[in-house]
């Protein structure tokens, strides 16, 4: 099933332009998104050939299914919500039994986590890329090395320090982790007695057996030999290393350059775009515990299109959604919505839209 099907067999109930345009935010370059709803014919709603979704190859138009749109209705999601609620203007065909499928019939305390649950993750994605943005890693990879350290007097110094400028017994040279040896000290967690071999005679491991290792090495250590230092290997900073620098390199790789650059241009390390629809959602949640009902068309167009250009600080456009989560946190607790909509009351307007499409077939 295609796009082009679902029109040429006259099966499509309700036809809207959504996203920025619907919401009142498009600008010269904002594309036209399109979102939908079909019915399935008999044969394969009954048979074996379901399809809940169809949408072209770039996914800016997208039809759900009626069962499936009613489905995601119950469950305030607000992608589905906002379709429903399309601005007059911005509907290019609807069946007049979508008027049977009223928002007020499906709004409920589940926007709370759907609507403001969603704004919040997003937020929490934008304080991780404004991390990023501001903490770029280096392409080179540190070693575990790195995170070890030769307890010194009353302090440490990093190891690579201390093997670079160690005088071994009177000379002018320094160590080098090769010739080290290892071996764990009893009842602590990441301290090791170290030893040094520099005629490479006793079999010492060094300190790591190769760069990409993660973790040190323990040698087979004489036991009349004495330690030259005590060192210390803060593998848990390791870890957090690690995981930073994949998650780091990962979202370079997965980024939008296009959008990254307009981010980097504007200077304020985080993703505009993203944050203008955050607050957006934010401000569509505090609408429906506010009135009970769900108007998309924003009337904060101007503010809005400002935070998408990055006219507005990181710190400020943060406090905007900490005010706006308050006040929905207040609205919701003295909202008469229901804690979920009515389940068996739109089930039955579903079956009763199934049965006259398929009556008029």
């Amino acid at each position: 099933m295609t796009t082009s099907m679902l029109k040429s067999r006259n099966l499509i109930l309700l036809e809207a332009i959504s996203g920025s345009r619907a919401f009142g935010l498009a600008t010269e370059n904002s594309d036209t998104d399109i979102r939908g709803v079909y019915y399935l014919p008999k044969e394969d709603f009954f048979g074996l050939n379901h399809i809940p979704q169809v949408s072209n190859e770039t996914n800016d138009i997208t039809y759900y299914e009626i069962g499936r749109f009613v489905e995601l209705l119950q469950k305030n999601n607000p992608n589905i919500l906002e379709v429903l609620a399309s601005p007059e203007d911005c509907i290019l065909r609807k069946h007049p039994l979508m008027d049977l499928l009223k928002p007020e019939d499906f709004l409920s305390k589940l926007c709370k986590d759907t609507f403001a649950g969603y704004a919040i993750s997003q937020i929490r994605k934008a304080k991780g890329l404004n991390k990023k943005i501001l903490n770029p890693m280096d392409r080179g990879k540190k070693s575990i090395l790195d995170f070890c350290y030769i307890l010194h007097d009353q302090g440490s110094v990093p190891l690579k320090k201390w093997l670079r400028e160690f005088s071994f017994f009177g000379g002018q040279h320094g160590l080098v982790q090769e010739k080290c040896g290892l071996i764990s000290i009893e009842h602590t967690k990441g301290m090791f007695a170290l030893f040094y071999d520099e005629s490479g005679d006793l079999g010492y491991k060094g300190i790591i057996r190769h760069e990409e290792a993660n973790q040190v090495s323990i040698s087979s250590v004489p036991k009349e030999e004495k330690p030259l230092a005590y060192l210390f290997c803060n593998l848990d900073a390791y870890s957090t290393y690690c995981k930073d620098y994949r998650e780091y390199w990962k979202w370079v790789s997965e980024r939008n350059e296009d959008r990254y650059n307009v981010n980097q241009k504007h200077g304020q390390n985080y993703d505009s775009k993203n944050m203008m629809h955050t607050i957006r959602l934010l401000q569509s949640c505090e609408q429906i515990f506010k009135t009970g009902s769900l108007d998309i068309r924003v009337a904060n167009r101007d503010e809005l299109l400002d935070i998408k250009a990055g006219n507005r600080s990181y710190e400020d456009v943060m406090k905007k959604a900490e005010d706006l989560i308050r006040s929905i946190e207040h609205h919701y607790s003295t909202s008469r919505l229901p804690e979920t909509p009515d389940l068996e009351k739109t089930a039955i307007i579903l079956v009763n839209i199934r049965e006259e499409v398929y009556k008029n077939k």
